[in-house]
């Protein structure tokens, strides 16, 4: 009997690291290759919601993860302006856990699972043949419609929030509060500037406008300096698995807008999606492009919907209408509610 071929996965983020573990775990030799280090702070929300959960839990993630310290997010509200939102229980809880204690938690399980980690090693991008899949994160894109998007994030403790998550949206970016481990709050931001335009600093700019609700909010943070992070050139736009030739997972094939928290979910579901194709091809019972065509047609069915519901409520958030007094009705509609958060999952 021929033995399994190996599957080489090239970026160690969620991803990467989750379809690394489910393969591993179905005897599956695989080898990942991770540009930066563990543990590591990356730019996100640090939100687990929708069929994130369910993928963590077939997987028998869970446990791996309550050691780890994940707690459960019940509640969240949306803030622009004086409007806001009420309360609002989640129809099923969220997760919260840091980045740092998230992916170095799953880089030791992949190891112990058998799994051959590279971490501070970078393939070249021409390095993307047969058995190998792209999971090294965003498309890269310095300008989109002359606005240039950009990430940041950071820590904190002394924050008193009204939901497990807040989210505060001004008239160029949105920030969102959520609870995390260990009794901190993540803050993490998307902002928005027009090419050559100067902004505030990174602390500044998360702490939200003197005045705000957001500011307002955060006046007593202690922020963790080492937990600060940021990245730029962010694509927004919604782009199809079938449209590259490469076989790719997670913000590689498209990186869903952050105002949804549920990019951290697709990025468990693409992995889960590519775990079958690639067990079948390495077992030699079907050939790459089938893989390819697999992985791409499945998450193109999984995620096209969302992706353009998404891409509808990230302009709610930044358009001129939540600063009118149409706003306080749309932050106070149930139906809205619901409808946007079922379609955005």
């Amino acid at each position: 009997m021929t033995a399994p071929r190996t599957i080489t996965i090239v970026g160690g983020g969620l991803a990467g690291l989750t379809l690394g573990i489910g393969l591993r775990q179905r005897g599956i030799p695989a080898t990942i290759f991770e540009a930066s280090h563990y543990p590591r702070h990356r730019v996100c929300g640090e939100f687990i919601s929708g069929n994130g959960p369910a993928v963590l839990e077939r997987l028998d993630l869970l446990p791996l993860l309550e050691r780890a310290g994940v707690i459960r997010v019940h509640s969240a509200q949306f803030i622009s302006g004086a409007n806001h939102s009420p309360v609002r229980q989640l129809s099923a809880p969220a997760l919260g856990l840091s980045r740092y204690l998230l992916d170095a938690t799953l880089a030791d399980e992949f190891q112990r699972l058998g799994g051959e980690l590279h971490s501070s090693s970078r393939r070249q991008e021409n390095d993307f043949g047969e058995a190998t899949i792209r999971a090294s994160g965003r498309r890269a894109q310095s300008t989109e419609n002359g606005w240039r998007w950009f990430g940041l994030k950071a820590h904190a403790r002394n924050v008193n929030l009204s939901a497990d998550l807040e989210m505060h949206v001004s008239p160029n970016d949105y920030v969102g509060v959520n609870r995390i481990d260990d009794g901190e709050v993540n803050i993490c931001g998307l902002f928005r500037a027009r090419t050559g335009a100067r902004h505030r600093s990174g602390f500044d700019l998360l702490r939200g406008k003197p005045g705000s609700p957001l500011h307002e909010k955060l006046a007593n943070a202690q922020f963790d300096e080492h937990s600060f992070c940021s990245i730029a050139g962010l694509s927004l736009a919604p782009h199809r698995a079938l449209d590259t030739e490469e076989c790719s997972i997670g913000d590689a094939v498209t990186m869903i807008p952050p105002v949804t928290g549920n990019g951290m979910s697709m990025a468990f579901e693409s992995a889960e999606i590519a775990i079958d194709p690639l067990c079948r091809y390495s077992r030699g019972e079907i050939n790459w492009p089938e893989v390819r065509d697999a992985i791409a047609s499945a998450c193109n069915a999984a995620f096209a919907e969302r992706l353009i519901w998404a891409r509808r409520l990230q302009w709610l958030m930044l358009s001129p209408v939540l600063r009118t007094p149409l706003a306080k009705i749309l932050l106070n509609s149930d139906t809205v509610w619901n409808f946007m958060f079922a379609k955005t999952r």
